[in-house]
């Protein structure tokens, strides 16, 4: 059986919204955006690739796969090594929205019940499924314990508000800490495994 891992950019509050520009998730008056790329750098960066090129496919939330839809299979010749993995690879996309078929390759919607159809694939063989950002996705995951593993790169910074990964819903969750390791920028890769339920 394969695992669900969620990788993700999160502030030493928890906060998730917004990591990468400016105007990615204003909603709710955050004034933050941006806040993440100054903490990258050659160990973070080999991170991420490592866990984008050993994923077996994504899954992904409606705002995470447009977003994504929209850049990488545009990708600058310097974004390559993510690009190739994120649009070879397949994505399993949650949406009420979206119809088929997708305009990203490899690209299909999550049909029927998300935590039945994400159970499904998780005992098909292959490696394992990516969820990257797709918050939203993840709580419905959580909620059905269908998540693994986390992977959180966590910057040394503190943003007083803001969407959060972890929500406050009395779920307790134990979890152990699988791999770890500081970065030049201050930064935690930190990688948890969820304890046997």
């Amino acid at each position: 059986m394969r695992k669900v891992i969620a990788c993700e950019w999160t502030s030493l509050d928890g906060v998730v919204q917004s990591p990468a520009y400016r105007d990615e998730d204003p909603s709710g008056g955050f004034r933050h955006g941006g806040w993440h790329p100054r903490y990258f750098d050659a160990a973070s960066m080999k991170w991420v690739v490592a866990n984008v090129t050993q994923a077996g496919g994504f899954l992904l939330g409606r705002r995470t796969y447009d977003t994504f839809a929209a850049h990488w299979p545009n990708a600058s010749a310097e974004e390559q090594q993510l690009a190739r993995p994120l649009n070879s690879l397949p994505k399993y996309v949650a949406s009420r929205t979206l119809k088929e078929p997708l305009a990203w390759q490899n690209s299909s919607l999550l049909q029927g019940d998300i935590a039945e159809a994400v159970a499904a694939l998780k005992r098909e063989a292959g490696a394992d499924l990516l969820t990257i950002g797709s918050t939203e996705l993840l709580h419905a995951l959580m909620a059905h314990d269908l998540v693994d593993e986390f992977r959180f790169m966590i910057d040394p910074l503190i943003l007083g508000g803001g969407k959060r990964f972890f929500r406050d819903d009395g779920r307790l969750a134990a979890l152990r800490l699988v791999a770890s390791e500081v970065t030049s920028t201050g930064a935690i890769l930190a990688t948890y495994a969820r304890e046997a339920r």
